[in-house]
């Protein structure tokens, strides 16, 4: 039987995640009223590589990411190709746009906050049921 990826490593991984997305978001916060600032957001992890260690019979799982290609029209209205190795990119998802371009609005950063909190204790609370359950297997209580 195939032994699947450690939940703590999943859980570490995602709460490492949502470190950056804090930090990211304290940037954009502080960036709110500098002229022609776009705010940024973390891309979400890929989880391909926990994927490829669990192929079973030989076989290995993929996930794909989907490529774009820039069209010369796309390039002519200002399209950039996407870094690689970054995870940090422009937020698209942004409610208005000021009128000296920066696409910073606090309420948004704030919700974003409020989501990543959330997330945050939902990651931790599975840690200590993890914990509790490991300390119950070892005979220690829990």
């Amino acid at each position: 039987m195939p032994q699947g990826p450690s939940i703590l490593a999943g859980i570490t991984r995602e709460m490492k995640h949502l470190a950056e997305r804090q930090r990211v978001i304290a940037q954009n916060i502080a960036n709110s009223e500098t002229v022609g600032f776009k705010a940024r957001e973390v891309t979400a992890p890929d989880f391909a590589d926990l994927l490829a260690a669990q192929g079973e019979g030989g076989r290995r799982a993929s996930i794909a990411r989907p490529r774009v290609q820039l069209t010369s029209g796309m390039t002519a209205l200002g399209a950039r190709p996407p870094r690689t190795g970054s995870s940090i990119v422009v937020d698209s998802d942004v409610s208005e746009i000021k009128p000296d371009g920066n696409s910073v609005t606090l309420e948004d950063q704030l919700l974003k906050l409020g989501k990543i909190q959330a997330d945050f204790a939902t990651m931790t609370n599975l840690y200590r049921k993890q914990q509790g359950l490991l300390k119950a297997a070892l005979g220690r209580g829990g």
